[in-house]
């Protein structure tokens, strides 16, 4: 067993309150708190989901976009986090569901390279790769 788990994955957002409203609504997550830190002029949103994984949403006023890749491919050009993946049972619902939210199609279900798996991209509303995965 090992002496590590997955806890958290952190986003740097330019609109916090749009990026915690569109997450909670996308993926069923629920706000655990929301802190700010006065001496970095930093507001902080957690969001987590029934099942005990959580996503961060971090806002600090004058920040910058730094990698929007407009595909998984152009993503790995660049050193670093690429993006954010998260499995659900019924890939082709799911993905449906997050562009009738506002998510932009990166690339529609298909298979994985990862045998009996497949997947699909999306982009969230300011441009954050997610991938969704479904295993069979």
């Amino acid at each position: 067993m090992s002496a590590f788990r997955f806890d958290h994955v952190g986003i740097n957002v330019r609109d916090l309150d749009a990026a915690a409203g569109w997450y909670a609504a996308a993926f069923g997550l629920s706000r655990e708190f929301e802190v700010t830190l006065d001496a970095f002029a930093l507001s902080i949103v957690m969001l987590r989901s029934p099942d005990g994984y959580r996503i961060e949403l971090l806002h600090r006023p004058g920040s910058e976009p730094g990698l929007r890749a407009a595909d998984p491919p152009a993503a790995v050009l660049t050193e670093g986090y690429g993006h954010v993946a998260l499995a659900v049972a019924d890939l082709d619902a799911g993905y449906a569901r997050l562009l009738e939210l506002g998510a932009g199609p990166v690339m529609a279900p298909r298979p994985s390279p990862e045998p009996g798996v497949r997947m699909a991209f999306v982009r969230d509303p300011e441009g954050n790769l997610v991938e969704l995965v479904e295993r069979g």
